[in-house]
């Protein structure tokens, strides 16, 4: 792990000093929050969010607040991020590239989440398991390689996405010396360990040539482009992803007051799954709804010839 996070970020990684392996990204990021973040507490969180940041904060007795991405382009208003350090939070979450809007954020917007993080002596706690999942032009950067940064992230990520072994729920927690001997303390009272004989096969994945990611990156964007141009056909309005294997479709003008609602009729409808996005968003959001693409060739196109008849059906719909 320690080699190839090295060769991708450029750090000088230490095996034994820098790295705690987690059962999942989903432990290390409650490891990360619990051993930088105190009860009391702030921490400040990119709105749409993975639900699991907020559990987070709470049980670690800390208070979120939520600094918006706005659709769609998902772009933040800087101010807003600095109000949030000036009103006392001590970290931020960010999840980059981002689920479940797909946003990758570019090194000018890093640069700036840098700068308010080193001017209130803040920290950045990342979850990056998407990191090989971007579509070009976009490319990944590691927040904690911008100067002044490595001493003020604690990096979370996982194998699940990466290498496709969701069930092993083996993740890991990248930060320097000093916050590590804390997050060993904070993890061994909540897992002890990840499971040893997935980690030694893991060692088979983590030693792959470059290739790989570039053959990764091409299977997603395969995938990205069948249904998201399946999408773009039959004129559905939705955001196009930088990174990650999401879709948010607006269904705004199928007057839907309730995404939830129209979740469970487009299942029972049009026999598509999708989940409310009002449950990412702090914000009152209520005409998203998420796609994942990341399936078959036959499975998205079963799923796009049932969504070409949306239109025609949505007319049955009340909301």
């Amino acid at each position: 792990m320690a080699k190839k996070q090295s060769h991708f970020t450029g750090l000088d990684i230490d095996a034994n000093k820098n790295i705690v392996v987690t059962c999942g990204s989903t432990e290390a990021m409650m490891a990360a929050m619990m051993t930088v973040v105190n009860p009391g507490d702030k921490v400040a969180i990119f709105s749409p969010f993975y639900e699991n940041y907020t559990a987070d904060t709470i049980l670690t007795g800390a208070e979120p607040i939520y600094i918006p991405l706005v659709p769609p382009t998902f772009e933040f208003d800087a101010n807003l991020l600095e109000d949030a350090f000036r009103n006392g939070a001590k970290a931020l979450v960010l999840c980059n590239p981002s689920n479940p809007c797909g946003k990758v954020f570019t090194r000018e917007e890093l640069q700036t989440i840098a700068d308010i993080i080193i001017k209130y002596d803040g920290y950045v706690i990342t979850d990056e398991v998407y990191e090989h999942i971007v579509y070009t032009p976009h490319q990944h950067v590691y927040i904690s390689t911008l100067p002044g940064m490595w001493e003020r992230t604690v990096s979370c990520s996982s194998l699940s996405k990466t290498y496709s072994i969701t069930g092993w729920r083996l993740g890991y927690v990248i930060a320097p010396e000093s916050i590590i001997d804390r997050v060993k303390k904070v993890h061994d009272f909540l897992t002890v360990g990840a499971a040893a004989p997935l980690m030694e096969a893991a060692t088979v994945g983590l030693s792959f040539q470059d290739s790989y990611y570039k053959e990764l990156q091409a299977h997603y964007t395969h995938m990205k482009q069948l249904f998201c141009d399946g999408l773009r056909q039959f004129g559905l309005d939705f955001t196009d992803p930088q990174g990650a294997y999401y879709v948010l479709l607006d269904v705004s003008k199928y007057g839907v007051k309730d995404d939830l609602h129209f979740c469970e009729w487009l299942a029972e409808h049009v026999g598509v799954g999708a989940v409310p996005g009002s449950c990412f968003f702090k914000e009152d959001v209520h005409h998203l709804i998420r796609f994942h693409f990341a399936k078959r060739d036959d499975t998205l196109l079963a799923a796009l010839e049932r969504l070409s008849e949306l239109d025609c059906k949505a007319k049955t719909y009340k909301g």
